[in-house]
């Protein structure tokens, strides 16, 4: 949902930026389209989680109503992440923490369930079983933003642990020894 508006913010941002009537036009139906499809109490929700964030931002008018802007940090975040080109960094050292990613999605959800399983086995995610993965470094934020593209976000649990039963094996299949 934040990505959502996120996006539309920038659909906003874009059309105050052309001179093309065609661009123009295809922006505002791509915009109506989406607007369709968002629930009122979640868009406040999400609003608010942005604005907490310091993603959007707010300015009021003369006449009393108030208009949601992107700020730079939201649209840092916006061109930061790109669902093809997301992956998750290794740093130095690692933590010592295992991420472990699971889930328990519907079956009517059935196509997000196999799109987040792909994405997560494509960011080298290791599947213990099949809506339970783990990775040896930090992914939060990934997460969080590939679990809110798919709409999947109240399925979706991050644990981070010290210790895993399988853990040589582990360390073995990402090269931690």
């Amino acid at each position: 949902m934040q990505k959502k508006i996120l996006l539309l913010l920038v659909g906003g941002l874009t059309l105050s930026l052309t001179h093309r009537p065609d661009v123009y036009f295809r922006v505002v139906k791509k915009i109506a389209k989406e607007w369709k499809k968002i629930n009122e109490l979640s868009l406040r929700r999400s609003i608010k989680r942005l604005y907490q964030s310091k993603l959007i931002d707010y300015k009021e008018n003369k006449d009393g109503t108030v208009k949601l802007v992107l700020s730079e940090n939201g649209k840092n975040k916006i061109l930061k992440y790109n669902l093809d080109k997301i992956e998750i960094k290794k740093p130095i050292r690692w933590d010592k923490l295992w991420r472990l990613v699971i889930f328990d999605i519907p079956e009517d959800k059935s196509p997000g369930r196999k799109a987040l399983a792909a994405k997560l086995k494509e960011l080298g995610f290791y599947p213990m079983q099949k809506s339970v993965f783990i990775h040896p470094y930090e992914c939060k934020a990934e997460i969080d933003f590939i679990t809110e593209i798919f709409e999947l976000a109240p399925y979706v649990r991050f644990l981070k642990v010290k210790s895993v039963d399988t853990e040589l094996d582990l360390k073995n299949k990402f090269n931690l020894l």
